[in-house]
């Protein structure tokens, strides 16, 4: 059925007088109030905004449910519907490091619930094991590894959706970024101690992203550009940010911003079960990791990923990187949707997307989402 969303400001601009058509959940067309068909359905958003649904590349958990812990369709159900009240349309159920034996299950659990049409699932992120131990963060450093042909028999395995991989490109093989990135694979660098030269050769063979730029990775130096450098220097890979205020400062994320396109940037919240839940710890592959003062980390300090949801990224990159509104939500949106390759398909409000989109307030707080044109009210 064909329905018009209505008093809507559309993106960053405060023109409300266009109506947004969804039909066969997809957006049918952006047409003048006067020009809607006689008899479509409205629905009136009583002046709040209006944007593309945000992509988050990089969801380790959410409602009390930890991917590593729950590979299967129902935790990734979970997960969806937590972030889902924070105005994630689509996302990638993330692994971090661990068995071969999981990962099989994970990626099978994303082929399953891909196919019985769970809400947002767009693929999956297999963050390690093909890591560097030097810049482990809190990944287990006993489940890193070569990556062997059973592994990338692993990694090349996923029959629907979106695989992204981040390895350290220092321990593979030269060639293996331009193998896996020829079998369809979306190849990020990350937990790595690059130089300069092997993150550039990298690049080269078909490297396509950084995961949490800054975070777990050779640094910039005076002599020693490092994996950093290497990022800021290249104008093409897109890079994820985890802008919560205490993964990165945010002065160091607002120079960044200002040595490669704004585009080529993107939001991601590295989130954990925390986001969408109030418990004040969880474990984490036999550690206790606590919630406090809005981050996590485990006994010793140690960051172990976020309590980040992408509404809160997505006002954080406005107030604390000064960025403009629409500059944020393309971050949060269409930055990520092309960085899968799916620019076609959804992260921007135009005619023939998919209709997956967030209504906000003037908090940024999330009043609604619809994903492939189904509605629900967030709360």
């Amino acid at each position: 059925m064909t329905c018009a969303l209505v008093n809507a400001r559309l993106g960053a601009s405060q023109d409300e007088g266009l109506a947004v058509l969804l039909a066969g959940g997809k957006i049918a067309g952006l047409v003048p109030l006067a020009e809607l068909p006689e008899g479509t359905r409205r629905i009136d958003l009583q002046g709040r905004r209006l944007a593309a649904g945000f992509i988050d590349t990089q969801v380790n958990g959410g409602g009390g449910v930890l991917f590593n812990d729950e590979p299967t369709v129902e935790g990734i159900e979970a997960i969806g519907r937590a972030h889902r009240r924070f105005g994630t349309t689509g996302f990638l159920p993330t692994l971090i490091s661990d068995d071969f034996s999981v990962i099989r299950r994970a990626i099978a659990a994303v082929d399953q619930a891909i196919e019985a049409g769970v809400p947002g699932v767009l693929g999956i992120h297999i963050e390690g094991p093909f890591l560097n131990p030097a810049r482990k963060g809190i990944h287990d450093a006993e489940k890193m590894r070569a990556l062997d042909a059973e592994g990338f028999e692993i990694l090349t395995s996923l029959k629907r959706g979106r695989t992204l991989v981040t390895l350290a490109p220092e321990v593979v093989e030269p060639g293996v970024v331009t193998r896996l990135e020829a079998a369809g694979v979306i190849v990020a660098a990350g937990h790595t101690n690059a130089s300069y030269e092997t993150a550039t050769r990298a690049f080269a063979e078909g490297l396509t992203g950084v995961t949490h730029l800054f975070n777990a990775m050779s640094p910039l130096a005076s002599r020693r550009p490092g994996m950093v450098g290497a990022a800021l220097e290249n104008q093409a890979a897109w890079c994820g940010i985890i802008v919560d205020g205490r993964h990165v400062d945010p002065a160091v994320l607002r120079i960044a911003l200002r040595c490669r396109p704004l585009d080529r940037f993107m939001l991601v919240t590295d989130a954990m079960p925390c986001v969408g839940g109030d418990a004040p710890s969880f474990e984490l592959q036999g550690r206790t990791i606590f919630v406090r003062d809005g981050a996590c980390y485990d006994d010793h300090g140690v960051l172990a990923g976020s309590n980040l949801d992408m509404a809160a990224a997505v006002a954080n990159a406005h107030r604390l990187l000064g960025l403009g509104l629409d500059q944020a939500l393309a971050m949060a949106g269409a930055a990520p949707a092309a960085f899968l390759g799916l620019s076609g398909q959804r992260g921007r409000l135009a005619p023939g997307l998919a209709a997956d989109l967030v209504a906000l307030d003037d908090a940024l707080t999330v009043w609604a989402t619809w994903i492939d044109g189904e509605m629900q009210v967030a709360g």
